[in-house]
């Protein structure tokens, strides 16, 4: 894919994050891609939810299987704004999905490429393509700015 259609999906990935910031969420946004289409959406939830596996990727995982009727996502792509941690990488291996496209690097919990590299370990039964580094600016940014409104609060109390 060229990088304006990874960007393209990624900016899709970037509203989702911005959906979880304006509800309190810690701001990660994902979607699932088939043939073209963007056929899941989702971002945190675990605050509003209080289910600590709402994660983006998990939402969007969810929505895409009930679209394809199938747990089976073998032709789809993931867009995500940060690194999936471990939970996520388990759940993107189990559900077959092609790609994962990552905008930047979580070093506190990632698990394809900062602390582990889940998706492309050949002992895995599935292995996933992997490209990081979309938008990466954008992505890291709104992190960025939740956790410095988060702590202005905190200190405000």
């Amino acid at each position: 894919m060229t990088t304006s259609i990874n960007e393209q999906y990624m900016r899709a990935a970037l509203v989702e994050a911005q959906k979880a910031y304006v509800i309190g969420e810690v701001p990660i946004g994902a979607v699932v891609v088939h043939d073209g289409v963007i056929i899941g959406r989702g971002h945190n939830l675990r605050e509003h939810l209080n289910d600590g596996v709402a994660h983006a990727e998990i939402m969007a995982i969810q929505e895409a299987c009930g679209m394809l009727q199938s747990w089976r996502l073998i032709d789809c792509d993931l867009y995500v704004t940060i690194e999936p941690c471990l939970m996520c990488s388990g759940a993107i291996v189990n559900s077959r999905i092609c790609s994962v496209y990552f905008g930047s690097r979580d070093p506190k919990a990632g698990a394809v490429r900062s602390l582990y590299q889940v998706l492309e370990d050949n002992r895995m039964n599935h292995q996933v393509n992997v490209t990081e580094g979309i938008l990466s600016k954008q992505c890291s940014q709104i992190m960025k700015d939740f956790f410095k409104a988060a702590r202005k609060r905190k200190k405000k109390n």
